[in-house]
C-alpha cells in the first residue's frame, strides 16, 4: 500500500511545485496627469474631493468590459492605488496646470479652511475595455466657499485605447481625466470672474 502510495504523493507534488512556478506576476497601473496648455497665473486655492467611484470598480483588480452586460476581474492587472484617490490626485495635478496655482490639493475631507472652491466628483462609470476604448462619466460640483454659489457639470468622455495593452487603457483614462478637469476649471474661472 505504500509502494502505491509513494508515486502519487510524488506526482503531487510536482504538479504543485508546477503550479507554483507558472503564476504569472501581478502588474501595477496608476492614471497620470495629462499636461494641458497653462492658465494665467493665480492664487486660487481649490481643493478636489471627495471622489466617489461605482462600488463595481472600486478594488485593486481592473475591471475590463467583456460586453455590454459582462466584466470580468484581471487579477494579474491591479492599480497601484485605490482608484479614488488616483482620481483626486490627476485631477488636482492637472488643475494646477489649468488654473496656474499651485494651492490644489486632492483631499476627501468635506471642509477646508483656507480653500476658495471645492471640486466634488462623482464618477458614475469608468469603463475600461483594452483594444477599444476608457470611458468615464461623471457629475461634478464645484462650491465657492465665501458664499456657497455651486456650479454643477457633468463630462462624458470616451478615449480610444486601441492598443490591448493595460499600459494603453490607463493613458486613455488619463485623457478622459484631463477633460474632466477641463470642464472644472472652467467652473472655478466662472465662479471667480468679477461678475459673480
Amino acid at each position: 500500500m505504500r509502494r502505491a502510495a509513494a508515486p502519487l504523493v510524488a506526482c503531487a507534488l510536482a504538479l504543485l511545485l508546477a503550479g507554483c512556478g507558472s503564476t504569472p506576476s501581478s502588474r501595477f497601473y496608476t492614471l497620470s496627469a495629462v499636461p494641458p496648455p497653462a492658465g494665467a497665473p493665480s492664487m486660487l486655492a481649490v481643493v478636489v474631493g471627495p471622489v466617489t467611484i461605482p462600488a463595481a470598480v472600486d478594488r485593486p483588480e481592473i475591471v475590463v468590459a467583456v460586453g455590454p452586460n459582462e466584466v470580468r476581474l484581471d487579477e494579474f492587472n491591479r492599480w497601484v492605488s485605490p482608484l479614488a484617490s488616483n482620481i483626486a490626485r490627476v485631477v488636482a495635478e492637472n488643475l494646477v496646470a489649468l488654473l496656474g496655482t499651485p494651492r490644489v490639493a486632492a483631499s476627501s475631507i468635506t471642509l477646508s479652511a483656507d480653500a476658495d472652491y471645492r471640486a466634488v466628483i462623482e464618477v458614475q462609470r469608468f469603463e475600461t475595455a483594452p483594444g477599444d476604448a476608457a470611458t468615464l462619466d461623471a457629475v461634478w460640483s464645484v462650491r465657492r466657499f465665501r458664499d456657497g454659489k455651486v456650479q454643477i457639470g457633468r463630462t462624458t468622455a470616451r478615449e480610444p485605447a486601441p492598443d490591448k495593452g493595460y499600459d494603453g487603457v490607463a493613458a486613455a483614462h488619463s485623457r478622459a481625466l484631463a477633460r474632466l478637469s477641463q470642464d472644472i476649471a472652467a467652473a472655478v474661472r466662472a465662479l471667480d470672474s468679477p461678475a459673480r
